[in-house]
């Protein structure tokens, strides 16, 4: 069985695209699929932020096919785990439906890291240091996500 993980920021054009490649680089399409939104459609139908695709090329992963969508109520019924990149994002998400199966999916990412940070700081007004730090702090999470999800597909 395919598991279904939807990554969601605010625009889906930095971090959630990041997150997006990485657990895809870490995981088996036949078992796992993901894809990216962002609570806000500002950049609707764009590529990521090319400082997200630098960054992402640079540890061999390519995200530059990628196109901004924006996250609605029917995500809920299409994926398994909806991991927001931060508390708002994670309450704007919580905001649009008020069921408990649907609340019970929504999770903070680095709630799967061993970060001591609880949020993804949006690198998106910074230079590309902040990047570099986003995309160490999403790797880390996104590894504890694949070891979870291989676990499971192997018990």
């Amino acid at each position: 069985m395919q598991t279904k993980v939807l990554m969601v920021c605010l625009g889906n054009i930095c971090r959630s695209p990041l997150a997006e490649g990485i657990l895809k680089s870490k995981t088996s399409s036949q078992h796992v699929f993901v894809d990216s939104a962002g609570t806000a459609g500002y950049h609707i139908g764009n590529n990521p932020d090319k400082r997200s695709i630098a960054v992402a090329k640079k540890y061999g992963i390519d995200i530059s096919g990628q196109r901004c969508r924006k996250f609605n109520f029917n995500d809920f019924a299409q994926f398994d785990i909806i991991y927001a990149m931060d508390l708002s994002n994670y309450y704007d998400i919580l905001a649009l439906s008020n069921e408990k199966g649907h609340i019970d999916k929504v999770k903070l990412l680095l709630e799967e890291g061993s970060s001591s940070v609880r949020e993804v700081p949006d690198p998106y007004y910074g230079g590309t240091d902040g990047f570099e730090k986003v995309f160490k702090l999403i790797n880390q999470a996104c590894e504890m996500i694949a070891k979870k999800i291989n676990t499971n597909q192997t018990s």
